[in-house]
């Protein structure tokens, strides 16, 4: 399933948020979205989802506009992963994943075998299936967002959207949640994924698109595009780039080296 956004604006009252955005996302890749604090990725992700509806341009989903599509049709085809989520009840992993099957049934249905079957499934995907009768809320932060992602693929949507899904991670996990993005990219999903860590879009993404102001600074590869120059236009910092035998690597470039 892609996802197509061209010339996208949007304003908060009189506080432009998005100015002409515009990419394509396919099957099988992996869109990295960077920039600072405020610079309107939330927002891009909100109207991506159909949370806002007020923006100008257009976002279609395999070539519909994803305004006209009912809830569960657009649901059928983007799932949304959040940074974190802090369910109100003791829900267990596996009641957690089986919301995202909820498009499959009536409101007033219960998850059947099929659901179940389909839960379990996304589970073993992310190798979390011996969580499954865990209290979600008891678990670690890095297993709360593999069952979050199970959560998606049990959606069964083509398209997945996560808004820094790593923030809250430790070092370990941060990379093995990312790995694990990066194999489902290559197992044909079209993932757009925000960071504030441009070294996990270099060393994680097919593509970058970076914001700034709240349109399009660059896009593109990631060792095309990250630059020392985007670098400072983002963020502010210098920068320096190095070759190791692991990839390319992002050092930054302090007072002291300065002086």
């Amino acid at each position: 399933m892609s996802l197509s956004v061209s010339h996208l604006s949007f304003s908060y009252g009189s506080r432009q948020v998005l100015s002409d955005v515009s990419f394509d996302l396919q099957e099988g890749e992996f869109l990295s979205v960077l920039g600072p604090n405020g610079v309107g990725k939330s927002t891009l992700f909100r109207c991506i989802l159909g949370l806002l509806d007020g923006y100008k341009g257009s976002i279609t989903s395999g070539g519909d506009d994803v305004r006209t599509l009912p809830r569960r049709e657009l649901a059928r085809r983007i799932a949304y992963i959040p940074q974190i989520h802090a369910p109100a009840f003791g829900y267990t992993a596996l009641a957690m994943v089986l919301m995202g099957t909820a498009r499959q049934i009536s409101a007033f249905s219960r998850p059947g075998r099929e659901q179940i079957a389909a839960a379990m499934a996304a589970l073993e995907r992310v190798g979390a299936a011996h969580l499954a009768e865990r209290d979600f809320t008891r678990l670690s932060g890095g297993e709360q967002q593999l069952v979050l992602i199970a959560r998606a693929l049990a959606q069964q949507a083509g398209v997945l959207v996560m808004d820094e899904p790593t923030s809250a991670l430790d070092y370990g996990n941060q990379l093995r949640v990312l790995q694990l993005v990066r194999e489902l990219a290559g197992e044909g999903y079209a993932v757009l994924l925000s960071t504030h860590h441009p070294q996990h879009a270099l060393s994680f993404a097919t593509r970058i698109l970076a914001l700034s102001g709240g349109r399009v600074a660059a896009m593109g590869e990631p060792e095309a595009v990250l630059t020392e120059e985007l670098m400072a236009q983002l963020y502010g910092v210098r920068t320096e780039f190095a070759d190791t035998a692991g990839g390319r690597v992002l050092v930054p470039v302090t007072a002291e080296a300065r002086g």
